[in-house]
């Protein structure tokens, strides 16, 4: 894993997609049936991306669900290895034996 800190889901959504398309939030939360505040929410990364958002997302832009869950993924794997709370604690895991 890179140590360059991976573009968020929030930045993807609104750089990528919502600004070039034109869409405003309460527009794409319309399209996906969701209230304003969780497309706000994943915008501003205070949302993670969900199977089922995923899926909304992916069918609102004509994606794939994988494509927004591995944005997520990348993002929440980043954060557990650089963050020095988390890190210390993942850290603290030992490989298990297995039985003869």
């Amino acid at each position: 894993m890179t140590k360059r800190k991976p573009a968020t889901v929030g930045e993807i959504l609104a750089e990528e997609f919502l600004v070039p398309l034109g869409l405003t939030q309460g527009a794409l939360a319309d399209a996906m049936g969701v209230p304003r505040k969780h497309v706000n929410e994943l915008c501003n990364d205070r949302r993670a991306v969900t199977a089922d958002t995923a899926l909304m997302l992916a069918r609102a832009f004509g994606n794939t669900p994988d494509f927004w869950l591995n944005l997520q993924r990348r993002s929440d794997l980043w954060a557990a290895l650089n963050t020095p709370e988390r890190r210390a604690r993942i850290n603290r895991a030992k490989p298990v034996g297995r039985a003869a």
